[in-house]
């Protein structure tokens, strides 16, 4: 069966987005409008001094400017050329980002495909209440990217861009983030779906988003078959990323401490998100992407 436009009709064209994936999404569409219409959406949308309607601030008179726009009322007062500096509203940028590292393919690449089609998911929710949508994805830096898009009929280029989405590579989040923000002129949303194993951690790329005035949204898609290995006795144990080789006896005993690191870190990086106030999402392969995509609306953790 060809899967076909929640829109106009088109193909889809492709396998990870099929007809099933295209209901969902028009569900998920209809829930975040209802969503938004409950909300006074404004207050996320972000501003820029321009000439809206809105005051804001003052500055200094230059040869040059409009003098439409000085405050007499100051000048009256105060004997001072001041213009009046005004708000105005501008589409609200929503960057999803998409860790394809090697990590990300263990288990029949099930987790970069979670993460595709979460990322496919937010970024339509963004085209359909018309805001603009950009799609990268990183690994030992950042990779391809998609340039910021508006109106619903994009999503076929998103589905273009994931399609082609492989897995390779090491992952080195701060140096790609690094990238991300010098890259990015316009602030925004950030999405961030990944399993966050980095050989440079994690920490240090989620403090520039922050530093850099992006508001970060972390997604940490995770397998239960790698918490519960249906594995026993010796083992040779090779790091997907670094093909590291190591042997190992693997008792119960040492499957109960592997659970408990594995909980710790999970557990430091939802601690690290709700110190910062940074919305925290854990994204199982074996839970439907939809399910998480809804848990984002009800918790407002996606109102654009």
């Amino acid at each position: 069966m060809t899967a076909r436009s929640p829109t106009d009709g088109r193909p889809a064209r492709s396998g990870l987005f099929d007809d099933a994936f295209l209901k969902r999404l028009e569900y998920l569409e209809i829930v975040s409008r209802k969503r938004f219409s409950a909300l006074n959406r404004g207050e996320r949308r972000s501003k820029k001094l321009g000439a809206g309607l809105e005051f804001a601030d003052h500055r200094r008179y230059s040869p040059g400017d409009d003098f439409r726009n000085i405050d007499w009322n100051v000048y009256a007062r105060l004997g001072k050329l001041l213009l009046r500096l005004y708000e105005e509203e501008e589409d609200l940028f929503v960057y999803v980002l998409i860790d394809a590292s090697l990590s990300m393919s263990v288990g029949e690449s099930a987790k970069l495909d979670q993460a595709k089609k979460i990322g496919a998911s937010l970024a339509y929710i963004a085209l359909a209440n018309l805001d603009r949508s950009s799609l990268a994805t990183f690994s030992e830096k950042l990779g391809s990217r998609l340039l910021p898009v508006r109106g619903k009929s994009q999503i076929f280029r998103i589905f273009e861009f994931l399609n082609k989405v492989e897995a390779g590579g090491l992952t080195s989040f701060e140096e790609a983030m690094k990238t991300f923000v010098h890259d990015t002129k316009r602030r925004g949303l950030v999405v961030v779906l990944s399993d966050f194993y980095a050989q440079d951690g994690w920490e240090g790329g989620l403090n520039l988003l922050r530093y850099h005035r992006f508001e970060p949204v972390v997604i940490q898609v995770t397998d239960q078959r790698e918490l519960e290995p249906n594995l026993r006795g010796d083992i040779l144990l090779i790091d997907a990323e670094t093909k590291v080789q190591k042997e190992i006896t693997l008792t119960p005993r040492l499957l109960q401490k592997y659970r408990e690191a594995h909980a710790a870190f999970c557990g430091e990086l939802e601690a690290y998100c709700k110190s910062h106030q940074v919305p925290y999402y854990q994204a199982p392969v074996q839970r439907p992407f939809d399910e998480v995509v809804m848990t984002m609306l009800r918790e407002g953790g996606f109102l654009v």
